[in-house]
């Protein structure tokens, strides 16, 4: 591994950082989640690169735009912003699940980890994971990095017995979540 190379913090969207609305299009609809700039600050006062990688099947399913989607992220960003929190990249796939073929970018694939990886030299197994849902934390597995699902009010019961059997954690919120993996960063960090 190399020695420049940076953590990073692979963050879902929506219920992650920004209450769920399902298919959200309008940035006066975007709510942080209770505690999510202050955590997002934290990882960046600790030179953890933040990612946010999310699933927008609503663009595949013309339920919104790319112009829409866009204006959203960037309300996003402004908010955090306002909180003195930074996103350094959001990847999104705006696939449909049934899109003929498929993609290597919808979550749980590893096509988006894969490009941020590559795009700003991280390393993800000394990387957090989170999400409210299995496929948000699933790349932890196969990247050896630090998985985290959020226990949600959305997130499937099938869910939390995937995380169990893959010796995931499960946390309250996305500040829980940061506070157990920038504990155990100075571990990660002598990994072989």
């Amino acid at each position: 591994m190399s020695a420049s190379r940076q953590p990073a913090a692979f963050l879902d969207r929506d219920g992650t950082i920004i209450r769920d609305t399902v298919y959200i299009r309008d940035p006066d609809d975007v709510e942080l989640l209770p505690g999510a700039a202050a955590a997002i600050r934290r990882l960046n006062e600790a030179s953890v690169t933040v990612v946010v990688v999310t699933n927008q099947s609503g663009i595949g399913r013309g339920l919104l735009s790319p112009d829409e989607y866009e204006a959203v992220r960037a309300r996003i960003d402004a908010t955090l912003a306002s909180h003195g929190a930074r996103v350094e990249a959001t990847y999104m796939c705006p696939h449909s699940p049934d899109t003929p073929g498929g993609c290597d970018c919808r979550k749980p694939g590893l096509g988006m980890y894969r490009r941020a990886i590559a795009d700003y030299d991280l390393d993800a197994k000394r990387s957090l994971f989170v999400g409210d849902r299995w496929r948000d934390v699933a790349p932890s597995t196969a990247f050896g990095g630090f998985g985290v699902l959020l226990d949600t009010a959305s997130t499937p019961d099938d869910d939390f017995e995937r995380a169990s059997q893959a010796g995931v954690g499960i946390a309250a919120s996305l500040a829980d979540a940061v506070d157990r993996y920038l504990d155990a960063l100075p571990a990660l960090g002598h990994r072989q």
